[in-house]
C-alpha cells in the first residue's frame, strides 16, 4: 500500500473516533445510572447496651446503624412499655440513633421500646419494620407476650392506631392508671405486646385521644370478657440451609418459643356518651336562623327573647336527635331586625358526661350580602316551589315525597288530585297525604303500587301555603313504577339458625340497603336492583332491630356482627337462594376483601 492510501486509511479512522467521542459525550444521560435502586433497610451494628441487657439504670439507649438513618413520624410510630407521659427525645446523629429517657425508670423493671416504621434509612426512606429495644432495671428481663386483634365492632374493620394494654388481675385500674404494658395496632389490626411478667391481666384496647393511657367517657375502647394469662412453650424447628437450588448444605434444629395467647379479638367500640355543647349558629337567610349542637339531646332547646318579646313570632324546627335547630320567624318586624338577642336554655355535659341544663345569652347577626339593597320582602319569592322524589323512574317500594322551602301552614286535600294512567286516560284513587316530620317541610304517602304503571298527581293553585302566606302554582307530578322484570329476589338460610339474628343486605360501600329478621325457612329480600351485595348479621340481644354498642360500666360487649365472606350478583328477573352457614368461617376471615377497609384509608 503506497504512502496516500495510509494517509487516507488513518483519516478515516480518526474520524470514527471522533464521532465516537462525540457521540458518547452527547449520551452521557442515557443508560444505566448510579447502579440499582436501594432497597435494603438499615442494619444494626452496635447496641448500647446490648438488647436485653439487665441491671441496666442509665436513661441514654444508642443503636449504631451500617448507614445513614432519620426518624419519621415518631408519635405515631414508637410505644413504649411502661407508657411515658413524657416521651423520650428520640433523635439521630448520622448512623446513629439516640434514646434519651426524660421520666425517673423504675426499679426492677423491663422496658421494651417499639419502634414501629419510625427509623428509616437517609437516602430512600427504606423502613426498618418491627424493630423492638428491650432492657431490665432488676435481674430479670420479662419475656412473654400477647397477641391479637383490633377490629371494629359494628363491621369489623381493623383498626389502624389503637392502643392496646394490660392491668394486673383484679385491679380496675382502667379508669385510674396508666396501662402497665403497651402496644399499637397496624393496619391489618394487629398487635403484640412484649416483654410481660407471668402472671394474669385485663386486657383493653382504647381510642386515646388524650394520650395518657387512662379510659376517659367518650373514647372508644375494647375489653377481654376474662383475664389472659401469657405463656410460652418451645418447639423445635428444622432450618434448611442451602449450598445451590438443588444440594443442602446443613439441615439445623433450632429450638423455637411459642407465645400465647397470639389470637385474642377484641370489639372496639363507642359507648353512648359524648360531650354536648353549643357550637354555633347561621343566619343565612333573614327570616330565619340555624343552631348546632355536638350531639343529640332527648329535650328541645328553649328560646326567652329580650328586650323585645317576639316568642309569638317564631316557630322552632327540630332535626330528631335535636342536634340541629331552626328558628323560623314569622313576624316582617321580627324578620326586619339584623341583630336578635335571647336567652337559650339547652342541655350541656359536665366533664363525667352527665347532662345538665345550660342558659347563655345569645347574639344573632344578619349580615346583609354586599351590593343588595332590597329588603327581605323585596326578595320573597312569589310562588312555594316545592320539590319532589317522583322523578324518572319510580321505585315501587318508596314513598312518595314533596319537599317544601319553608314550613307550610296549610294544605287543601280537595286541592290535590291522585290518578292511575290506564291507556293515557286518568282514573281517579284515594291517597292519604301525611307530614313527614315535625317541621311541616317534607309531606308525602305510601301506596301499593303496580309495578310498571304510569301515575301523576295535579296540585291545584294555592293548595299549599307556607308560614309566610306564599302559595303554590298550579303543578302536576308525573312518574312511572319500575316494572317487575327489572328487580331480582333473594332468599338467605341461615344455620343454625338463631331467633335473635338480623340479617342485612350490604352494598359494595358497605351500606345497609335492606334489613329483616331471620326466620327459620329463610329470610327473603323482595325487588332489589341488579348488582353486587353482600350480607351480614347481628345478633339482636335486645330486641330493638337495630345494632347496640357496648357498655364498659355495665361491662356489655356489644351485640355480635358477622359476615358472609361471599359476594353475591343479582340479575334482573331472577330469583337466589343460599343458605349460609354462620359458623364457618373464624372472625378474621368473614369479611370480603373488597370491604375489608382499615381506619385510615389502607386495606388487610
Amino acid at each position: 500500500m503506497n504512502k496516500n492510501k495510509w494517509h487516507k486509511v488513518f483519516r478515516i479512522i480518526a474520524l470514527i473516533v471522533i464521532a465516537w467521542t462525540v457521540r458518547s459525550c452527547a449520551n452521557r444521560g442515557q443508560g444505566p445510572q448510579g447502579g440499582p435502586k436501594d432497597i435494603t433497610p438499615p442494619t444494626v451494628v452496635k447496641e448500647t447496651p446490648e438488647n436485653g441487657a439487665l441491671n441496666y439504670k442509665s436513661k441514654q439507649i444508642e443503636v449504631e446503624f451500617d448507614e445513614l438513618v432519620l426518624t419519621e413520624k415518631v408519635m405515631d410510630n414508637v410505644v413504649i412499655s411502661p407508657p411515658q407521659l413524657k416521651l423520650p427525645d428520640i433523635k439521630t446523629r448520622g448512623k446513629k440513633l439516640l434514646v434519651v429517657f426524660n421520666e425517673d425508670l423504675k426499679d426492677s423493671t423491663t422496658y421494651t421500646i417499639q419502634f414501629g416504621d419510625a427509623i428509616v434509612d437517609n437516602n430512600e426512606k427504606n423502613p426498618l419494620k418491627g424493630y423492638t429495644f428491650a432492657f431490665s432495671t432488676g435481674d430479670v428481663i420479662d419475656s412473654l407476650e400477647i397477641s391479637g386483634y383490633v377490629l371494629d365492632a359494628e363491621n369489623l374493620n381493623p383498626l389502624l392506631g389503637t392502643f392496646v394494654g394490660i392491668h394486673p388481675a383484679g385491679d380496675s385500674l382502667f379508669t385510674k392508671q396508666p396501662f402497665l404494658r403497651a402496644a399499637k395496632t397496624d393496619s391489618a389490626g394487629g398487635f403484640t405486646i412484649k416483654n410481660i411478667r407471668k402472671g394474669s391481666y385485663a386486657l383493653y384496647a382504647l381510642s386515646d385521644n388524650s394520650r395518657d393511657y387512662i379510659y376517659q367517657q367518650g373514647e372508644g375502647m375494647a375489653f377481654a370478657d376474662s383475664l389472659i394469662t401469657p405463656s410460652v412453650h418451645n418447639e423445635w424447628k428444622n432450618d434448611t440451609l442451602w449450598t445451590d437450588t438443588m444440594s443442602i448444605d446443613t439441615i439445623k434444629h433450632i429450638l423455637n418459643p411459642i407465645y400465647a395467647p397470639k389470637d385474642v379479638v377484641l370489639f372496639h367500640f363507642k359507648g353512648n356518651k359524648v360531650h354536648r355543647q353549643f357550637t354555633k349558629y347561621e343566619r343565612k337567610e333573614q327570616h330565619y336562623f340555624r343552631m348546632y349542637f355536638t350531639s343529640p339531646s332527648d329535650s328541645t332547646p328553649i328560646i326567652k327573647p329580650l328586650k323585645h318579646d317576639w316568642t309569638a313570632a317564631m316557630m322552632l324546627q327540630t332535626n330528631p336527635t335535636n342536634d340541629t335547630i331552626t328558628c323560623w320567624l314569622t313576624d316582617s318586624l321580627v324578620i326586619g331586625m339584623d341583630s336578635l338577642e335571647f336567652l337559650l336554655t339547652y342541655q350541656k355535659t359536665d366533664s363525667v358526661y352527665n347532662l345538665y341544663n345550660q342558659t347563655d345569652t345569645m347574639q344573632v347577626v344578619y349580615r346583609k350580602p354586599r351590593n343588595n339593597k332590597q329588603t327581605s320582602t323585596e326578595t320573597q319569592p312569589t310562588h312555594l316551589k316545592l320539590t319532589h322524589n317522583a322523578t324518572g323512574t319510580f321505585e315501587i317500594y318508596d314513598d312518595l315525597k314533596i319537599y317544601a322551602p319553608s314550613p307550610i301552614s296549610r294544605i287543601v286535600d280537595s286541592m290535590m288530585h291522585f290518578y292511575v294512567m290506564k291507556d293515557t286516560v286518568p282514573v281517579p284513587l284515594t291517597m292519604e297525604f301525611k307530614a313527614h316530620d315535625s317541621s311541616n317541610m317534607t309531606f308525602g304517602f305510601s301506596y301499593n303500587w303496580t309495578p310498571g304503571t304510569d301515575y301523576r298527581l295535579d296540585i291545584d293553585s294555592a293548595a299549599w301555603t307556607d308560614i309566610y302566606g306564599i302559595q303554590t302554582k298550579a303543578t302536576s307530578l308525573k312518574w312511572k313504577t319500575r316494572p317487575l322484570e327489572d328487580y331480582a329476589n333473594m332468599t338467605i338460610k341461615i344455620t343454625p339458625f338463631d331467633s335473635l339474628a338480623v340479617l342485612q343486605l350490604l352494598s359494595p360501600k358497605d351500606e345497609v340497603v335492606k334489613q329483616s329478621p331471620a326466620l327459620p325457612e329463610g329470610t327473603k329480600f323482595e325487588n332489589i336492583r341488579p348488582g353486587d351485595y353482600y350480607i351480614r348479621l347481628f345478633i339482636d340481644t335486645n330486641q330493638d332491630q337495630q345494632w347496640t354498642s357496648g357498655d364498659y360500666e355495665l361491662k356489655r360487649q356489644p351485640e355480635k356482627v358477622i359476615y358472609s365472606p361471599k359476594k353475591m350478583t343479582l340479575r334482573a328477573n331472577w330469583d337466589f337462594e343460599e343458605e349460609w352457614n354462620t359458623e364457618e368461617y373464624p372472625v378474621l376471615e368473614q369479611k370480603p376483601k373488597e370491604l375489608q377497609q382499615a381506619k385510615g384509608g389502607r386495606k388487610r
